[in-house]
């Protein structure tokens, strides 16, 4: 039986996490899916409580005794550097190496779309992130801080095997859900030496897809076009910062971050599941938070663990609540958010 650590997280985390358990529960205990859900305390109140975020044999069991992980969100005012969340939330996307960062974007409806005419084909973007080396690997320093000369450095690291498995990554999964073109993302032109890598190493991959079509865009160009012609992209590969950017303009065109899923995911063996968007402590408690994400992050976990006819189950039930208005203010519904999950819940047991 796939064994799932739930972490709710912080700020609205709990909140969204819940109706995304709730309807994980509805498929196991009523459909007979077999899953076992632990809650994990892992958050502010937790580091706050006891000074530690994760400790050595959490990750160990993480890593030894869990098929999956399905995370809230995290951050919190209280812990203002956020020493908890990249212990936490970095440390398993390093420790487990989830170097793949799957984040789809579709137009579930076309009222969502800020944009006047999504196209006619529709808004259906998966953007694969690199998730474990670039600028997030927190290399770099500071020289006389807190002097007029002061001096802060970043340092962006790409390696060969970073991008050939990304790149990899992105013509696979376009293979296998029927897509035909996958574009890279980079600014080659003013980043010569990463760029030449990536591109070098992407052209080199793309020749053993020869049934997809392969092109590369500098990310300013990309995300002109991205409003421009939305419905003209498939699958984007692209570095780690490019990648946390393009994704969240994708979002935005088909609906916000309430309805932005992902993956982290190292293919046969491990994985994390969590919503795009932040812990959003200024409505937490209110019940205006969007649950749609988090259920959409439950319904890649579903997936990604094969049962694809329960995912696309839970989808259709998200598509149906949408079709009929039944959602958080941000959508232009009225509902709560224990509302929202309420909805998801009765036609996942109306189409069952």
């Amino acid at each position: 039986m796939p064994r799932i650590a739930v972490i709710p997280g912080d700020g609205i985390g709990p909140e969204v996490t819940r109706q995304a358990v709730r309807v994980l529960r509805l498929l196991s205990e009523e459909r007979g899916l077999p899953l076992e859900l632990v809650e994990w305390d892992l958050g502010a109140e937790r580091y706050l409580r006891t000074g530690t975020a994760i400790t050595e044999a959490e990750f160990a069991e993480l890593e030894r005794d869990y098929h999956a992980i399905l995370l809230g969100a995290l951050g919190d005012p209280r812990v203002p550097d956020n020493a908890h969340t990249r212990a936490i939330l970095l440390g398993l996307r390093f420790r487990l190496d989830l170097y793949i960062n799957l984040r789809p974007a579709r137009l579930l409806h076309p009222r969502l779309s800020p944009l006047k005419d999504p196209g006619e084909h529709g808004i259906d973007i998966v953007v694969v992130r690199e998730n474990t080396e670039g600028l997030y690997t927190g290399i770099g320093g500071q020289f006389k801080r807190g002097t007029p000369d002061e001096l802060a450095l970043e340092q962006d690291v790409n390696t060969r095997k970073g991008i050939e498995r990304i790149v990899r990554a992105a013509f696979e999964y376009a293979r296998a859900t029927g897509r035909r073109r996958v574009t890279l993302a980079d600014k080659a032109n003013a980043m010569p030496h990463a760029g030449e890598l990536w591109r070098r190493t992407f052209a080199e991959v793309a020749a053993e897809y020869p049934d997809i079509e392969r092109e590369a865009l500098y990310i300013d160009a990309l995300a002109l076009d991205l409003v421009r012609r939305p419905g003209r992209y498939q699958v984007i590969v692209t570095s780690n910062l490019f990648g946390d950017i393009l994704s969240d303009l994708a979002a935005a065109l088909v609906g916000g971050l309430g309805l932005a899923p992902s993956a982290n995911l190292h293919p046969g063996r491990h994985a994390l599941f969590e919503p795009v968007h932040g812990s959003a402590p200024d409505i937490a408690g209110t019940g205006r938070a969007n649950p749609l994400a988090a259920i959409l992050s439950a319904a890649l976990l579903l997936d990604h663990l094969g049962y694809a006819r329960e995912a696309a189950r839970v989808e259709a039930a998200v598509r149906a609540t949408i079709e009929r208005g039944e959602t958080t203010p941000d959508l232009g519904g009225t509902l709560d958010t224990e509302r929202v999950g309420d909805a998801v819940c009765a036609e996942l047991r109306r189409s069952g």
